[in-house]
């Protein structure tokens, strides 16, 4: 198993040497996820942080209406979990769902606790990282605030064009907020 594209993320948030590298990889194991299976259901806890090395998920809710609501997608160099149950060990409120076939890499979390003891710049690597996360989810509530639904969708499809390929029309929609039918409109509206 290569874990070329876990040390590139890392070097695009700080300059590691080899050995910390190897370090920080040693804690992660290996996983392989089927397309529509689940790595998280809503109500049970999650036990892990991922991150994708090949494939696609999609991260969502289900309302008590049973429509599901997409929080983001996480395909090749992006990281997935449910932050709040993974830290706090409650029921998550989220799903995710393979897209594809696809390879992960998981720690869980007294894996990750000894990662932070025996590496303490782990921490300030996570920091960064979260504060990126962070950074882009105000933009993402700025955007769904401010633009228009046509404007949020072309936003979509030219920022995640390898994303978006990937994808039906009712997941763009759930991701975006809206229905399924106002997207097939504004897709019309175009040609």
């Amino acid at each position: 198993m290569s874990y070329d594209v876990l040390k590139q993320n890392i070097k695009k948030n700080l300059n590691l040497s080899t050995e910390e590298l190897e370090g920080i990889c040693k804690y992660y194991k290996p996983f392989d996820v089927k397309k529509k299976e689940f790595l998280l259901t809503q109500g049970s806890i999650c036990k892990f942080e991922g991150f994708v090395l090949e494939g696609c998920f999609r991260i969502f809710t289900l309302d008590k209406k049973g429509n599901e609501n997409t929080l983001y997608f996480a395909a090749k160099d992006w990281w997935l979990m449910d932050i709040d149950s993974f830290m706090n060990q409650t029921p998550s409120n989220l799903n995710i769902q393979a897209l594809e076939d696809s390879k992960v890499l998981l720690i869980n979390r007294r894996d990750k606790n000894a990662l932070y003891d025996s590496l303490p710049v782990v921490e300030k690597l996570f920091r960064i990282m979260s504060q990126k996360a962070l950074v882009s989810w105000q933009r993402r509530l700025i955007r769904n605030h401010c633009f228009t639904a046509k404007e949020r969708y072309f936003h979509f499809l030219e920022t995640y064009p390898d994303i978006s390929s990937k994808l039906t029309d009712k997941q763009i929609a759930g991701y975006l907020g809206i229905s399924h039918e106002f997207l097939s409109k504004i897709k019309k509206s175009e040609k």
